[in-house]
């Protein structure tokens, strides 16, 4: 093996780390943003943004603006006379 090759091997394994590590951020992302907004249902959210691997990303918007919305608080009840 040539130098060239040697350097070809680091490259092409550096390129899959980069790639890989772009998916599990892609993934994780609408999580990250749904806990730390405190969305009732970060965990759903939390699944949604993985299964869009499955689709090849083609839901994941859906999944980061569900990450975004805002659900309004639950008003309590009040006791009535």
């Amino acid at each position: 093996m040539s130098g060239y090759d040697i350097f070809a091997w680091i490259v092409l394994c550096i390129l899959i780390a980069v790639a890989v590590l772009v998916v599990w951020l892609l993934g994780s992302t609408p999580g990250h943003v749904a806990r730390r907004r405190g969305h009732p249902w970060a965990e759903a959210v939390t699944v949604a943004g993985w299964i869009t691997l499955v689709f090849g990303f083609a839901l994941w918007p859906i999944a980061m603006i569900w990450a975004y919305v805002d659900v309004p608080a639950r008003r309590s009840q009040e006791t009535r006379p």
